[in-house]
């Protein structure tokens, strides 16, 4: 640790308390960071001590890896170019156009960020399954038809739900370019006689193809990390991706070390891919010829739509039904049903399926409880241990802090699923420490995977917060510990409540980590959900994730309400 030794360049008083946060940040992200993404890295290339690729090229050409993987790149190369389709056309919609109710639009596109994609995946799978989906069923009973309108369980399938969950990464990034940008271009060119379709082409996209290309990443970056749609819509036909594969090598060979071999190889993978992305996206906006979009406050002119606005308001409520009202009601509708296949009418639902699971089915109830109780601890160790490294990271001068920056950023770029195997390298009794099948390991994994959140927030908020206060402090004779809890704790304190609701519910709605990390009494609402499904138990499991979708909207508009109040205070 040699090239992160100390420099302060402060009085002597100051040296202590800088080296002790500085070691103890560096203890914190040593701990539930580098030394389990290390030992990914250590168990794919060393075999006996020696370094082997063999081994390595040896399982890539395994079939079922080459296929993981060549499905990973088909379905998230194909939800990549959907999703950048439709967000883009929706962000322009609503910034560029005259279409009527644009900032009730703008928040429902917004909302399938708040859901979690695989209980869409369950949804849809009980709209369309081939033979029991309720779609199918009403067009073949109904409409006559010899088979499926639709089959779910398919590469399109898989895609187009994955869509309606991760196009809001373009919908945002290029919604908010397109406010920024200074329409005299555009203008410009209308004067000069340009048709609207000439006037995207050359000049619009143009000056947004730096958002549109970096949202398109980040669709492909979590798209090849998603566990969740491929498990509930892929598994059951053979389609595998390289997470769902991972699960699969670790929960089915019950961890013999041929299992683990090949899952840390098939993390490496995913780390690289995912490192690839991220490259690909800082090059994307470092691209000076795109600097012409400025931060300057212009109003976008809009594009009368005349005729158009009702068919394209209807088009964008079609829309929103289908991909957030249709499988929410349905989640809730299957959920009260008596027995899953019924017709949905009132001497078939009843509210004793919601009353079992929370107050008396021991595994249901415990699941809720695991879920609530691991979001508020590892929000709470996250949230202040964030504090403590960004202050390093932000107001310390320090040699090496660079580091701590990279290691605090590094699980935000890293898949779950990578996350998940890391640790139970590191904390299943190899190394003196067995945590497996406790709750202890889902929790340390949890503060692995959204430390990132509460960097960014935490720094966000001390950049705000100006070295004279401290020093001010200092030189009226408080020590540092008193400057940090009387001053900068309470300034920063905002910036410490988003990093708390940032990494809270989240971790509510998580899958891919702690599917990999349960025990047997150490389920959450994610998991418990995917196992019932899994267990044919479908009725409960939709039950049960309605409860999970009322808590997670519920925490969302609070927490908005919290936040919208301190701003106005």
């Amino acid at each position: 640790m040699s090239s992160t030794s100390v420099s302060v360049s402060a009085p002597a008083s100051r040296f202590g308390m800088a080296q002790l946060l500085f070691t103890l940040s560096v203890g914190i992200l040593l701990v539930v960071v580098a030394f389990p993404m290390l030992l990914i890295f250590f168990n794919a290339f060393w075999v006996d001590g020696q370094f082997n690729l063999a081994d390595v090229a040896q399982i890539l050409q395994k079939r079922e890896t080459y296929e993981a993987l060549l499905n990973s790149l088909i379905l998230s190369g194909g939800v990549t170019v959907t999703g950048t389709i439709i967000g883009t056309l929706f962000a322009w919609l609503v910034t560029r156009t005259d279409l009527p109710f644009k900032r009730a639009m703008k928040l429902l596109f917004l909302v399938p960020f708040m859901l979690p994609a695989f209980i869409g995946a369950l949804a849809w799978k009980m709209l369309l399954s081939p033979r029991a989906g309720y779609i199918n069923r009403l067009f073949m009973d109904v409409f006559g038809f010899d088979g499926p309108l639709f089959d779910i369980y398919s590469y399109a399938g898989i895609i187009l739900v994955e869509t309606m969950y991760l196009f809001p990464f373009v919908f945002i990034q290029v919604s908010g370019a397109l406010e920024r940008m200074d329409p005299t271009l555009e203008e410009s060119a209308r004067i000069s006689g340009a048709d609207l379709f000439t006037i995207t082409r050359k000049i619009t996209i143009p000056l947004v193809m730096p958002s549109i290309l970096s949202g398109a990443l980040l669709i492909m970056l979590y798209s090849m990390a998603h566990f969740g749609t491929v498990a509930v819509l892929g598994v059951e036909t053979g389609i595998y991706n390289i997470p769902t594969l991972i699960y699969e090598k670790i929960h089915q060979s019950a961890g013999s070390f041929e299992s683990i071999r090949t899952a840390t190889v098939l993390a490496t993978v995913l780390v690289a891919t995912a490192a690839l992305i991220l490259w690909l996206q800082n090059k994307v906006l470092n691209k000076g010829r795109y600097q012409i979009i400025a931060g300057k406050s212009f109003r976008p002119s809009e594009l009368k739509l005349r005729g158009l606005r009702i068919p394209i308001l209807i088009f964008c409520l079609i829309y929103i039904g289908l991909t957030i009202v249709l499988p929410t009601v349905t989640i809730f509708l299957v959920g009260g049903l008596k027995t899953y296949g019924l017709p949905f009418s009132l001497e078939n639902l009843t509210w004793e399926n919601y009353r079992h699971i929370l107050f008396e089915w021991d595994l249901t109830r415990g699941s809720i409880w695991n879920s609530v109780s691991l979001g508020l601890t590892a929000a709470l160790i996250t949230m202040f241990a964030g504090v403590i490294i960004s202050y390093v990271i932000v107001k310390m001068k320090v040699r090496g802090k660079g580091i701590l920056e990279f290691l605090g950023m590094l699980p935000f770029s890293v898949p779950g699923s990578v996350i998940a195997l890391g640790v139970i390298l590191a904390w299943s009794g190899k190394f003196g420490v067995n945590l497996y099948n406790t709750v202890w390991i889902i929790l340390i994994a949890y503060i692995a995977r959204y430390m990132a959140f509460s960097l960014k927030a935490n720094s966000a908020a001390l950049e705000q917060v100006h070295d004279s206060l401290v020093e001010a402090a200092r030189a009226a004779g408080a020590t540092m510990g008193q400057a940090l809890r009387d001053i900068v704790i309470p300034l920063v304190r905002p910036g410490m409540m988003a990093a708390f609701f940032l990494i809270f519910l989240p971790a509510l709605r998580e899958l891919t980590v702690s599917v990999l990390l349960y025990g047997p009494t150490t389920r959450t609402i994610g998991v418990a959900i995917y196992t019932l499904n899994e267990d044919g138990e479908t009725v409960y499991s939709a039950a049960l994730a309605g409860i999970a979708l009322i808590i997670i909207v519920t925490g969302e508009v609070l927490i908005k309400r919290l936040i919208g109040e301190k701003k106005a205070a």
